[in-house]
């Protein structure tokens, strides 16, 4: 009996183990996605604000939208993602004011994924034009 009941903790273990170690990352998205700039507030207290560049290979709107729900988030918080080609310049710092980087690299952004701290997601393509 003794074993019987080892066995199925052992199981148990390594089945957590597996789903632990084997959940998706935005690695596994394809599009080559890679951050060029990241912005978190300073405020541990209050709300928590996360603003991304991130460079992309293409336009998969799909995995954008995969990658935006992977990003972190905090409750109350806000997770907000800009999504540029590759191919163009992209910001290098991010601001955390109403315009989050130079409006020079607005014609550059392809999309915008922001969770608002009331988590309801907002999936913008061409968001400047």
């Amino acid at each position: 009996m003794k074993y019987i009941l080892a066995a199925i903790f052992t199981l148990l273990i390594a089945y957590i183990l597996y789903d632990s170690f084997s959940q998706p990352t935005t690695a596994d998205l394809k599009g080559n996605f890679k951050e060029t700039a990241v912005y978190r507030n300073e405020n541990n207290t209050g709300p928590i604000v996360r603003i991304y560049a991130v460079t992309v290979t293409g336009s998969p709107w799909e995995e954008m939208q995969k990658y935006g729900d992977l990003m972190p988030y905090t409750k109350y918080g806000s997770t907000k993602v800009y999504f540029f080609d590759e191919t163009k310049p992209v910001p290098a710092s991010l601001v955390p004011d109403t315009v989050n980087f130079d409006a020079k690299f607005n014609s550059n952004c392809l999309a915008v994924y922001e969770k608002d701290p009331s988590g309801q997601v907002k999936f913008t393509i061409e968001p400047f034009n």
